[in-house]
């Protein structure tokens, strides 16, 4: 099967409102497609490297089946910040001028609550396998990014993972890592399913779906802040991490069940 993803571009036309509960000021914005978007910047304090995680993150999350807001790039003018008051603001819109990437506005939606929404160990183990692939460490009791929307539960703000991305130091060896964050992972307690979420994950996300995926990150965003010598090195190195890291499940899953144990 040829598998290929596909990312819409649109064009932000209004800033709404910023949303100062993220630690890089994401926004609502308006883009000319007249839907409302969650726009995170590439001239936020982690620039484009989490732009990248969030865009891998997200769409390997939605290949394993999981409920993500629709990913889009989104075209920041460069006149757009002019008219803005708050200079951090102003800064901010200045420093993102270019490609920038949103996910649809769930209008409506509130926080996940585990302790307050009964959640099923099936769908608890599957988001805790998801998130050890991915070295995600922001989904914690502190900060779940999980939404209900429409009775059913979306996964939000992957802009964390792959935190080795931001050194690239020894890559390989991380690919082969537990995951010690898992201990903090707010579905934990009910992720008795681990080895066969394992078995069931590990027949959906194929190599063909990490190639297509990673290729959809653009050059520009690989060129910031690269200690790769070309682009094609850059895309591999994410390319050979997942790959490695999806043949060595058993190491983050011994990791969650110790976890588990020792938490319940």
């Amino acid at each position: 099967m040829n598998y290929q993803p596909e990312i819409r571009t649109v064009n932000v036309i209004r800033y709404v409102t910023p949303l100062r509960e993220g630690g890089s000021l994401p926004a609502l914005v308006e883009a000319d497609d007249e839907f409302l978007y969650v726009l995170k910047f590439r001239g936020a304090g982690q620039g484009a490297k989490a732009l990248i995680a969030e865009l891998l993150a997200g769409e390997i999350a939605r290949v394993l089946g999981f409920r993500v807001p629709e990913i889009v790039f989104a075209e920041l003018d460069a006149t757009f910040g002019r008219s803005e008051g708050d200079e951090e603001i102003q800064d901010l819109l200045r420093g993102s001028e270019g490609l920038n990437l949103a996910l649809h506005y769930l209008s409506g939606a509130i926080n996940f609550n585990a302790l307050v929404t009964p959640i099923e160990a099936r769908l608890a183990s599957q988001i805790v396998w998801f998130d050890g692939l991915v070295m995600n460490v922001d989904r914690t009791t502190r900060n779940t990014n999980m939404l209900t929307w429409h009775k059913e539960l979306w996964l939000i703000d992957h802009g964390a993972s792959f935190y080795f991305h931001h050194s690239w130091q020894n890559p390989e060896q991380q690919a082969l890592r537990p995951f010690a964050h898992i201990k903090d992972h707010v579905l934990l307690a009910w992720a008795t399913e681990l080895e066969a979420v394992d078995t069931d994950f590990k027949s959906r996300l194929t190599t063909e779906h990490i190639r297509a995926i990673v290729s959809l990150i653009p050059d520009a965003w690989l060129l910031e802040d690269s200690p790769f010598e070309s682009l094609s090195e850059h895309r591999d190195a994410y390319i050979n991490f997942l790959v490695t890291r999806l043949s060595h499940t058993e190491v983050f899953i011994k990791e969650a069940q110790n976890a588990r144990k020792a938490l319940v």
